[in-house]
């Protein structure tokens, strides 16, 4: 990417929200990425610990990549103790998120309903109600008519491909508008004096003594106190750059919208055995979604015959969505573990911290990333929520198996 001019024309997005600055040569805080957790940890870094000589670097546009991309799901209701807790912070954040930005995020709790169409399944599901329970986490077991009561349109016909036989359901679960939030929270940051640049992409990173002293941009370099790291999908370029190698892999992630109709869907419903989840969003555009491509790749479109698959399994959940045509289609890059959690603390490299691994999860987890991101950014040493999802857990063998609770793709 060539470097910004004078009088360049940016992507369109609401510029008047926040400044347009030209990088300084030196921060105290540099983050690499501004996406929906690039920006909630420069928000929380301001709000919660007065670091405010911080820059977000963005390549592209800010929030144009993952967080344009996202399906805006928003739950907490994962198995461990561990994952448990950063979501039902997230979740709680969340609840309050609008006053707190003084910004309308169309937050939305209509609840999630998690299907189950085996005994397996049900077994599962009932087990991570109680788990939930006992983390204070709103949970419930619906036989299939509470499921019909709860959303009237979903077939629960006992002759169906998968036949319903329950779900989970979270009611304080919903969705926001993603664009919404990350204006939001940009404009916090920038009104706290943090900039935000745009069309600068990071190039290398240095460090001397092992300890990362700044970054090298196409707007030049750029001296950084710390180092954040918050690129998703290329956070493994990212650690290649400072000499070390993450446990990810990056996958493209499909999802296509329809066109406008009239309110027939209340809440959200997701399938694990069929790979698909549906909403409706506020304009009245059905969501959908499918797991990730098989393939590793950073490419932003996926392979036709995921999204064949997903149209089967959601007409096979609504029957009467057969006659709703598709507006357009989409992919994002999730980044993945071998655990399916995250990687969020400290780095191998001194002054350098990390920010990745939410696979597709990294939406509903905005704030509370946002929050223990930027405590263990401030204090140099891990939030007490982030410290189970350290890197060293792939070496010590303290894993967070999430792939259960994190199954198919939301």
């Amino acid at each position: 990417m060539s470097p910004r001019t004078p009088g360049a024309q940016l992507p369109e997005h609401p510029d008047w929200l926040w400044r347009t600055p030209d990088p300084r040569r030196s921060y105290d805080v540099v983050i690499v990425g501004g996406g929906g957790h690039g920006l909630a940890t420069a928000h929380y870094l301001a709000r919660n610990h007065g670091i405010t000589d911080v820059a977000v670097l963005e390549r592209g546009w800010l929030a144009g990549g993952n967080m344009a991309r996202n399906t805006t799901i928003i739950r907490s209701n994962y198995l461990w103790d561990e994952s448990a807790g950063i979501y039902e912070h997230a979740l709680r954040l969340w609840e309050g998120l609008e006053e707190e930005l003084d910004y309308p995020l169309l937050f939305s709790q209509r609840g999630v309903l998690n299907l189950a169409h085996s005994l397996q399944d049900v077994r599962d599901s009932v087990r991570r109600v109680e788990a939930n329970r006992l983390n204070a986490v709103d949970a419930q077991w619906l036989d299939p008519r509470q499921v019909k009561e709860v959303c009237p349109i979903v077939n629960i016909s006992p002759d169906a491909r998968y036949p319903v036989m329950g779900a989970t359901y979270q009611p304080r679960a919903g969705i926001a508008k993603h664009d919404h939030v990350a204006w939001g929270l940009a404009r916090s940051a920038d009104a706290a004096g943090i900039d935000l640049i745009q069309n600068c992409e990071v190039t290398g990173i240095d460090v001397t003594g092992g300890r990362v002293t700044g970054v090298r941009t196409s707007l030049g370099p750029i001296a950084a106190g710390k180092v954040a790291l918050c690129a998703a999908g290329h956070s493994s370029v990212l650690a290649a750059m400072a000499g070390f190698e993450l446990p990810l892999q990056s996958h493209p992630l499909q999802a296509l919208v329809s066109e406008l109709l009239e309110p027939v869907h209340p809440t959200v419903v997701m399938s694990n055995a069929v790979h698909v989840y549906v909403s409706q969003a506020h304009k009245g555009e059905l969501v959908m979604g499918a797991g990730v491509d098989a393939y590793t790749a950073y490419t932003q479109r996926g392979a036709f015959h995921v999204i064949e698959r997903q149209m089967a399994a959601a007409l096979e959940l609504f029957p009467v969505f057969a006659r709703a045509h598709v507006l357009r289609t989409w992919g994002g890059i999730v980044d993945v573990t071998p655990d399916a959690s995250p990687i969020t603390g400290l780095a191998p490299v001194d002054q350098l911290y990390l920010n990745c691994g939410w696979g597709t999860g990294g939406f509903k987890a905005t704030p509370g990333v946002g929050w223990v991101y930027a405590h263990t950014i401030a204090h140099d040493d891990p939030h007490p929520l982030a410290r189970p999802f350290c890197l060293d857990r792939f070496t010590t063998g303290a894993l967070v198996d999430e792939h259960g609770a994190a199954a198919v793709a939301h």
